[in-house]
């Protein structure tokens, strides 16, 4: 187990440094130049020109000029030793201090849009799988394919028409408030919730025709005792999978979710620098996301063991 968990630390550190190289050399490929970004951005506005003595200040301010290797080398260094992974060119504060005042809440969005999706997600799959075939199944497995199927930025959209415009049950956008919460969780949940539904429904069908299950019914065993103590648990390792990787997602930052509602979140942060060129938040930003993903994964292996005692990670 010890070396199961070296190893993995050590896959998840080149993990890390493979997205932070990829992060910084695929933002400094994407058409338009770096410092006219930036002037536009802080200095001239959107509808100016920047000047070649104004492009050549912001170029040496910023070590622009120097090869890309060269910046990423010190931007490593920089990381490494000081844990300094750089200074945003259009907010002129340090990205781990933007990142920190946007994490909460992207944190409370995936909680809350998690804790929605398994709440009903797994009861609706149990249910789906007790009346397998039936009418109900029927329905359920139509909706989880609509659910699945449906993309995020259309579901919002719907949900502000009719919850926010026509309705005026809760604010278009905003964040602080509950009800600021309730469609941008709802719209992140739908799908998760879809997913969960039909890997609980699959699962607990095939623990439902083991022997054992079979045994338990022929001692007489109660009802509920055999689905949620027998079947439940031993289904649970495709579903905890499934929660584990989607859970990697949802911290990661819902981009289109959080811009669509304004949410104040990692994702909202991610797209509006990519669209400024502010290569050093993008560069942190997609960095955070991956620790956060790979260490929410990480964590779901661990718990493997704990939850089937029969997976040992060898030596």
């Amino acid at each position: 187990m010890y070396m199961y968990i070296m190893k993995r630390l050590g896959f998840m550190i080149l993990a890390i440094f493979v997205v932070s190289a990829m992060a910084f050399f695929l933002m400094n490929m994407v058409p338009g130049s770096t410092p006219v970004m930036i002037l536009k951005y802080t200095v001239l506005g959107l509808e100016n020109s920047a000047t070649p003595n104004q492009i050549a200040q912001i170029s040496s301010r910023y070590n622009l000029n120097d090869p890309l290797y060269v910046q990423y080398i010190t931007w490593l260094k920089n990381a490494l030793l000081h844990g300094n992974i750089g200074t945003s060119y259009i907010y002129n504060e340090p990205v781990s201090y933007l990142i920190a005042l946007r994490l909460p809440a992207t944190i409370l969005l995936a909680v809350t849009s998690m804790s929605i999706a398994i709440l009903i997600g797994i009861p609706l799959g149990i249910y789906a799988a007790l009346k397998e075939n039936r009418i109900s199944d029927t329905i359920l497995r139509f909706v989880t394919l609509f659910g699945v199927s449906m993309p995020s930025f259309w579901v919002a959209l719907i949900l502000l028409l009719i919850f926010a415009v026509d309705l005026k049950l809760v604010p278009v956008v905003g964040y602080g408030q509950v009800d600021n919460i309730i469609l941008p969780s709802i719209t992140l949940a739908i799908p998760y919730m879809a997913i969960i539904i039909r890997v609980t429904r699959t699962s607990m069908l095939e623990t439902l025709g083991n022997e054992y299950i079979r045994f338990s019914i022929a001692k007489g065993l109660s009802k509920y005792r055999i689905i949620f103590v027998h079947a439940l648990k031993n289904a649970m390792l495709p579903i905890i999978t499934v929660l584990g990787f989607q859970t990697g997602n949802l911290l990661g930052g819902a981009m289109i979710v959080e811009t669509i509602f304004d949410w104040p979140g990692i994702g909202n942060l991610l797209v509006n620098s990519i669209d400024s060129h502010d290569i050093p938040v993008v560069q942190g930003c997609i960095l955070v996301i991956a620790i956060m993903f790979l260490t929410v994964n990480f964590i779901v292996d661990i718990l493997y063991t704990y939850i089937d005692p029969r997976i040992r990670y060898g030596g």
